[in-house]
């Protein structure tokens, strides 16, 4: 295992140990509201601080792109950069639903090269770097074989903030459960890109992610052998705010459904991470079909 990977694991992990000792007491948890329907608790600040330290003892040189606390830690003109959920998962985990995780990734001049996803209740790490695969506790992972959405198990998330547009993810929600066999909503991004790696789901989507929902996951799932990209099927998904994911050949026909509803009008950051192009998708996806 590379030794940044190694670090994160332990960052991981220690702010896994403090998401477990919080959650034999919920009802001495302190909750603020970020806005409405979005939760910190002191669980998420601890965390995100516990892994701040971890990272920044082994590359003081490095960046930190957090949650709760932004880029106010680390070397703002690093070419490294840190990129944390330390609790992702927050309204879950207050009701003492265990599915949340820890996520953290490191990226290199805006490319991700390496992503540790973490479930603390489940003691599950995901773990994958650039070139070198993607693994679950040491097990080789590979996303499904499966080809047709028709038989396709679709992980998404819906709409929780204010301003949020409701009503067009309905209609995106409407066809894609027309065409899939179910369609599921955990709540937590993380876990459902690590799912996804795994071959728990076929395919995913959703709208309004921040790169710490989907850094160290989508990393996960190209590694694995799946595309990642926007609604239009291309690379800026990380700063985009919508992002499709799955094996080649249902990425391709996600895509296909999404894309009318892509946020063209947005700007396209300058640094974001190389992922396959619409064209290049369906190429992958011809290229996966069984003999």
């Amino acid at each position: 295992m590379h030794p940044m990977i190694n670090v994160a694991v332990r960052a991981a992990r220690e702010a896994g140990k403090i998401i477990n000792r919080a959650s034999l007491d919920l009802d001495l948890l302190r909750v603020t509201q970020k806005s409405a329907r979005d939760f910190v608790t002191e669980v998420d600040r601890a965390s995100e601080q516990a892994i701040i330290d971890i990272l920044l003892k082994a590359f003081p040189q490095h960046g930190i792109l957090g949650e709760e606390t932004g880029t106010t830690h680390g070397r703002a003109d690093s070419e490294y950069q840190w990129i944390i959920d330390p609790l992702d998962g927050t309204t879950n985990f207050i009701h003492g639903m265990p599915v949340y995780a820890v996520s953290i990734a490191l990226a290199h001049q805006g490319v991700v090269q390496h992503g540790v996803v973490y479930d603390p209740s489940r003691d599950e790490l995901f773990t994958a770097s650039r070139g070198g695969g993607s693994f679950l506790n040491n097990r080789r992972l590979r996303v499904s074989k499966r080809t047709r959405l028709e038989d396709a198990l679709i992980g998404t998330g819906f709409p929780f903030r204010k301003g949020d547009d409701l009503d067009t993810y309905l209609e995106m929600f409407k066809k894609v459960a027309e065409r899939c066999v179910g369609l599921r909503r955990p709540g937590a991004a993380a876990i459902d890109l690590a799912y996804l790696a795994a071959g728990r789901y076929d395919g995913f989507f959703e709208t309004g992610l921040k790169p710490w929902d989907v850094a160290a996951g989508s990393l996960l799932i190209t590694e694995a052998g799946g595309l990642v990209g926007n609604y239009t099927g291309d690379s800026d998904f990380l700063h985009r705010g919508e992002l499709v994911a799955g094996s080649p050949r249902i990425y391709a026909q996600l895509v296909a459904l999404l894309k009318p509803y892509a946020h063209g009008d947005r700007a396209v950051p300058t640094a974001s991470p190389k992922r396959p192009t619409s064209a290049q998708a369906e190429q992958a996806a011809d290229d996966s079909a069984p003999f």
